[in-house]
């Protein structure tokens, strides 16, 4: 377990004294001496990976070239944590994507490909007890439902092409993993919760998208194609929404409360604007609200400070 201590508020406030002072600032010295350590040794490997990736330009090399950098991540990350922890980290990181981007081109970004590596990465985040794996095991999956994201100059852009399938999905994995989570040790209890929290913001997604859009099922989505309406999206986003928060206020699961915070304004002001749009008194109004949201968030989590 790591603590943040600031040793020279608690020395000045006499909850240490000088000789603990001192040998606590030699042991963070030496623990920062391994870090950079592990850091620069992961930066020289990593280098030299893709720069070898770069002169061959080969998928199959990808794939080799990923598979060692994560296993040898794996090693070092299961059996070496404390010493090793952080290369282990960085070479698992770097030769996943490796692999990842290998399979993606091989398959020509297919559906079977992106299962591919829904199914590496979640076999692989457990193996490893890689909270990122089994992030990137859940945004792989909703790939194959069309879920995307695109960036060109000044526009961000996301995708959900089958909201209510998107949601319907998430919701059961994310409810799946909740509940598989409680008899879990705390490592895989973990993993879990980071599967099913991953899973909650797609479910949101696809609730934003359905809320502008509605969901025509392949049909037109931006006409007379619904099948089902912006108004059925946007009803039933709100009320899960504070369903889901006086749930987890209830069970303290803060994450989430933090979570239905969050997407209850990106809600409030989706729908705002869109029927009011952009004036004046819209925007001030908007403001107003934002700060009083702000606070709200803030005081609900001083309490966990304070306690």
């Amino acid at each position: 377990m790591k603590v943040v201590l600031d040793l020279d508020r608690l020395l000045a406030q006499n909850e240490i004294n000088e000789s603990e002072y001192h040998r606590l600032v030699r042991f963070a010295a030496a623990d920062t001496g391994s870090l950079a350590f592990n850091v620069l040794i992961g930066f020289g490997v990593v280098a030299t990976a893709l720069g070898a990736l770069a002169l061959m330009r080969s998928s199959a090399i990808s794939i080799a070239l990923g598979g060692v950098l994560a296993f040898n991540g794996i090693q070092l990350r299961t059996r070496q944590a404390s010493k090793w922890g952080v290369l282990g980290a960085i070479l698992l990181t770097t030769g996943t994507l490796m692999v990842i981007g290998g399979i993606v081109a091989m398959t020509n970004a297919s559906v079977i490909g992106f299962l591919m590596v829904t199914l590496l990465c979640f076999g692989g985040g457990i193996v490893a007890r890689s909270g990122l794996l089994m992030a990137v095991s859940v945004l792989a999956l909703s790939t194959t439902l069309g879920a995307g994201a695109a960036y060109s100059h000044a526009l961000y852009a996301v995708n959900i092409l089958h909201p209510s399938v998107t949601v319907l999905l998430f919701v059961a994995l994310a409810w799946l993993a909740y509940r598989v989570s409680l008899p879990l040790k705390p490592d895989y209890e973990r993993l879990a919760l980071i599967y099913a929290r991953t899973c909650l913001l797609l479910v949101n997604m696809g609730f934003w998208v359905g809320s502008l859009w509605g969901d025509g099922f392949g049909s037109d989505r931006f006409g007379s194609g619904e099948l089902v309406s912006r108004q059925v999206f946007t009803v039933t986003w709100a009320l899960a929404l504070l369903l889901t928060g006086v749930w987890a206020q209830r069970r303290n699961r803060r994450w989430v409360v933090n979570l239905c915070a969050v997407f209850g304004s990106i809600h409030f002001y989706t729908q705002y604007f869109e029927r009011l749009s952009a004036s004046p008194g819209t925007i001030l109004v908007a403001g107003l609200v934002a700060l009083g949201i702000a606070f709200s968030i803030r005081k609900y989590n001083a309490q966990f400070v304070d306690a």
